[in-house]
């Protein structure tokens, strides 16, 4: 109804990302299979859905710089943070990473670390956004 507003989830996470091209970084997303939310997004911000708990802000340098006093790090030549997404199979981790790869994004890989997870069950990637932004998804069965 109108003048009605939608409650959010008691618990959502909102990634903040700062990005150099807001417009190529929203493209880059999308071509992941992510949506964006209009609503939420203008010419400082755009709001990236990727379920129904957890949304990606990017923001313009300029805009993200407003969030804080500290410097925006270089996330092309350092690692900052990691962002892993558990996914329901190793077919879903291929497929997010294939379709990063696709727009743009480069793979990471580690075949030490990829034995080490082989043990315990676990399968992941790692692929960069435009921006050098640092993505795991990963597939674990869990314990029954």
């Amino acid at each position: 109804m109108r003048g009605e507003r939608a409650t959010m989830p008691s618990k959502m996470i909102f990634i903040n990302l700062p990005v150099a091209d807001l417009d190529r970084s929203k493209r880059f997303y999308e071509s992941v299979g992510w949506k964006v939310n209009q609503d939420f997004t203008d010419g400082n911000a755009a709001c990236i859905v990727v379920d129904d708990n957890i949304c990606v802000m990017l923001l313009t340098h300029e805009f993200f710089t407003t969030f804080g006093r500290r410097p925006l790090g270089d996330t092309r030549g350092t690692v900052g943070s990691v962002y892993a997404l558990a996914l329901g199979s190793n077919h879903e981790v291929d497929a997010l990473v294939e379709a990063a790869l696709a727009a743009g994004g480069q793979e990471e890989v580690s075949a030490d670390r990829r034995a080490q997870e082989a043990e315990v069950g676990m399968y992941s990637r790692t692929f960069l956004d435009p921006d050098g932004h640092q993505w795991e998804p990963f597939y674990m069965a869990y314990p029954v």
